[in-house]
Formats: structure tokens, sequence, C-alpha cells
């Protein structure tokens, strides 16, 4: 199989999808032939694991792209090499079964399939985090919630429940729970960059949200963003997102800053304890700083140099309009 279906990238843009659902009828018909049901599938089946990450990454890509038949057909090849009671292979199966259904009543009828799984087995980890996603699908933010908290209290170290916990609370606009969600996600993983960097834009958002009419706390929350964005980037250079944060929130700062003739306050200023704003000439550095990463990163994105492709295009694009606003106004 191609190297992009065993080892794919994190998140699969959707022309990346589209490509490895096209391999799909190719591989498929090189594997088929008759085959033995579980347990006797194990006497002719290839071991190489690399086959069977293989099998469901061309489902999910196909589940994407709307191949459905092809889907299927690897489901059915992991179902006979696994077992049906495997749980992974249970999960596989409800999510091809969401993708298929025609309307709410077909989710409505999963669901209640996940509940009588749950019944007898509570600690199939896989169905209990398809019963949460089908829940968000279903428009029910507040039970993903509760059935989401009840999977941590089971499994506090799962990072990616963390993280999607934090992702429910923001849209229901609970930004403290969000931030108490994501600081869980750093706890176990300390030098995620993006977590840093989705961090500082929950807490940005939280700020001009929440402390609007108070410029004491919109500066220590636009500064506390601003830290993160700045791990974000220490962590991995060329962070477009870690760049693009710490503009908008210097560039906040800047404008909050230019309001008062008071100087910073010391660190050791009550009113912003041990992490008091840093002084007018470094966030005036570093928002140079950002603006200049990101005008190479656009820059050299736009000329296809190597190495410098890998971008979201959405992003880049939102990039070189936030420049370009900036460029708008110093011609003014």
């Amino acid at each position: 199989m191609a190297a992009e279906l065993i080892n794919p990238p994190p998140s699969v843009p959707p022309a990346l999808a589209l490509r490895m659902s096209q391999q799909a009828p190719r591989i498929l018909q090189q594997s088929s032939g008759p085959s033995l049901p579980y347990p006797l599938s194990l006497l002719t089946a290839s071991e190489a694991p690399e086959t069977w990450i293989g099998y469901e990454n061309l489902m999910l890509a196909c589940l994407r792209t709307g191949d459905d038949r092809s889907a299927r057909i690897c489901l059915e090849k992991l179902t006979q090499r696994f077992g049906e009671d495997n749980e992974r292979v249970m999960a596989l199966r409800g999510m091809y079964h969401e993708a298929v259904a025609e309307d709410y009543k077909a989710l409505e009828s999963i669901f209640r399939g996940y509940e009588e799984v749950l019944k007898k087995d509570p600690t199939n980890m896989p169905i209990r985090k398809r019963r949460v996603a089908l829940l968000k699908a279903m428009n029910r933010p507040i039970d993903a919630t509760t059935a989401l908290v009840g999977l941590l209290d089971a499994s506090p170290t799962d990072a990616e429940a963390w993280a999607e916990l934090a992702d429910l609370y923001l849209t229901q606009n609970l930004y403290a729970q969000a931030i108490f969600s994501l600081e869980e996600v750093l706890l176990i993983t300390p030098n995620a960059w993006n977590i840093h960097a989705r961090m500082g834009e929950i807490l940005y958002l939280s700020s001009l949200a929440t402390n609007s009419n108070n410029d004491g706390n919109l500066m220590r929350g636009l500064c506390e963003s601003m830290r993160r964005f700045c791990r974000s980037i220490e962590l991995c250079d060329n962070y477009l997102r870690g760049y693009y944060g710490l503009k908008l929130t210097t560039k906040h700062l800047l404008s909050l800053l230019s309001k008062t003739s008071k100087p910073a306050p010391a660190a050791a200023d009550p009113q912003f304890g041990d992490l008091a704003p840093p002084s007018l000439a470094t966030i005036e550095r570093l928002h140079e700083l950002a603006t200049a990463k990101l005008a190479e990163i656009v820059r050299r994105n736009a000329a296809g140099e190597s190495g410098w492709d890998g971008y979201d295009q959405a992003e880049v694009i939102a990039a070189g309009e936030l420049l370009g606003r900036d460029a708008q106004k110093i011609e003014r």
C-alpha cells in the first residue's frame, strides 16, 4: 500500500483524502479472493500490521469522499481478520453506519445500539468515543459533554478526549472550562505546540468576550495569550498559527498601551502578580517578528519553495489578509 495510507498526517486535508480513496478499486481488486471466517482467517491472513492500518485508513478516506461501497469492503476485510467483537472493529462499523444513515431517526437507532453495547461492556472505550461523536453530530452538545466527562473519569490521561472536551465547552462559550481542559492536555503532552497555540486562541477570545470594559483584565488575558503563542513558536519554528496569534495579540496590546501614559507595571505589581505585562519595547519587537515571519511564510509558500508547502491554504490566505490590512493602514 502507498505510504500515505500507512502513515497519513494527523489531519488529512480533503485533497489527500480524495487521492487516498481513489486507490481503493486497485487495492481491493488486488486483495480480492475467497476468505475464511474469523478465527480461521488467521491461518491465511497477511500479518503485516501495515496491511490492516492501510485498510482502516482507506476506509476512513472512502467514507469522507462518499465511496460507501469501498468503505464497506474494507470494513468486511477488517471484520474477517479481527472478528465482529473486536472493539476497534465495532467502532469502525458504527462509524460506517453513521456515515450512511439517511436521517435523524437512523442516527437514533445507531445511538441505541451503542447504549446496548455499553450496558454489556461499559469499558468499551472505542464505542464510548463513538457515542460522544454521535451525540455531537446530533446537535446535543450538553449530552456529549456529560458523556465525555464520564469517559474522562474512567480514563483521565486521554489527551485526545480532553482536547475534544475543550472544543465542546468552547461551542457553549464556557471559556474557563475549555481552558481547564487544555491545561489537562498540556499536563499529558507539555510540548504540544498546537495545544499551546489553541490555548492562546481561547484566552484571546475569552479576554475580548468577558473583559471588553476592563482594560486591566483585558491586558492580563491578552498577555497570557501572547505568552502561549510565544511558547508554540518556540516549540515549532515556522508555525503559522502561532505567529498569526502572536501578531493579533501584540497588535491589540499595542493599541491598549497607546491609550495610557502609565508605564508598564513591574513584576511585583499586585494587579498582575508575578507575570506582569512585558515592556512596550518587547511587545513591539514581538509584533515585528510575527509580521516578518508571517510575510516570509506567505511569500515562500506562494513561490512553492521546498519545505514551505505543507500549510493549510485557508490559513495562508488568512495570514495574507491580516498582513494586507496592516499594509493598507500604513499607506493611508
